[in-house]
């Protein structure tokens, strides 16, 4: 009889169902919410709805609340960042080999027709593919030395246009693509940088010539000045015209305090003739 009073006071009448009842209601609260974190976005998958939610927005940054029986698939929506080092072959069937990467973002607005068509490992599936098919079509369009030398950033614009062609259509976003690399094989990579250095040297030289030729043109441009200038100048001298500037000449000479001048009549060319010293 004492013990089973012991047994009342234990567990009152109803308790037992009470602790249960309230077990199960904090677990299937717990299976019931979503905490999307910041940079993060969820797909909503009815288990007795229709399967993935492809016609709704998905599910914001936040505390969401969800059926026990459904669940949520999170992705992060922020840009994310891949790379990829692959051999490629150039327009003349040499091996290069390419280190690239990627800037990519899942498209919040079809982020529940990504899961339903490529799932989770859409990076595996479809990202790495696209650009290793885009690279491989971009670099066998240029020969080594281009890639060695003037065309990195065309190469570059052209495998994001090429890639971001397929992505577009796969619900991802591609920001941007950057060729970090372009590794060619050494017997090619000295061959291409001894040509370059010949061409540079070709330049300088051809500069040279060029300047050489300009300057020289120059001294003839002005030495025909110059005798142009004087043949103006002695068609302009008459005879009466010099005998007035000797006659300057000579009044100026006069009146120098150190010479002593004496003239007598005139020369043959009809300037006086001056003699003295100092």
């Amino acid at each position: 009889m004492n013990n089973n009073r012991q047994l009342d006071l234990k567990f009152p009448k109803g308790g037992f169902m009470v602790v249960l009842l309230a077990v199960i209601t904090i677990i299937a609260f717990s299976k019931s919410t979503e905490t999307i974190k910041s940079g993060q976005a969820g797909v909503l998958y009815k288990t007795f709805g229709g399967g993935v939610v492809t016609d709704e927005p998905s599910l914001g940054e936040g505390f969401h609340i969800v059926a026990p029986w459904n669940k949520v698939f999170v992705y992060e929506v922020r840009q994310q960042e891949i790379f990829e080092k692959m051999q490629v072959l150039s327009s003349n069937g040499l091996e290069i080999q390419l280190e690239a990467s990627a800037w990519f973002q899942p498209q919040s607005e079809n982020l529940g027709l990504l899961h339903k068509e490529k799932g989770e490992n859409y990076i595996s599936r479809v990202i790495q593919p696209a650009i290793r098919s885009a690279a491989r079509s971009v670099v066998g369009r240029y020969t080594p030395e281009q890639l060695y030398s003037s065309k990195r950033d065309v190469i570059q614009e052209e495998i994001f246009v090429e890639t971001k062609k397929i992505l577009d259509k796969q619900h991802i976003q591609l920001n941007e693509v950057l060729v970090r690399d372009v590794t060619l094989p050494a017997t090619i990579k000295s061959a291409i940088e001894r040509k370059l250095k010949q061409e540079q040297e070709s330049l300088e030289y051809e500069f040279r010539l060029v300047t050489a030729q300009k300057e020289a043109e120059k001294q003839i441009i002005e030495a025909k000045g110059k005798a142009d200038a004087n043949k103006i100048l002695s068609a302009s001298l008459t005879d009466k015209i010099l005998r007035d500037k000797g006659i300057e000449a000579t009044m100026k000479l006069s009146e120098s305090p150190n010479s002593k001048v004496v003239i007598i009549g005139s020369g043959n060319s009809g300037m006086p003739i001056i003699l003295g010293n100092q």
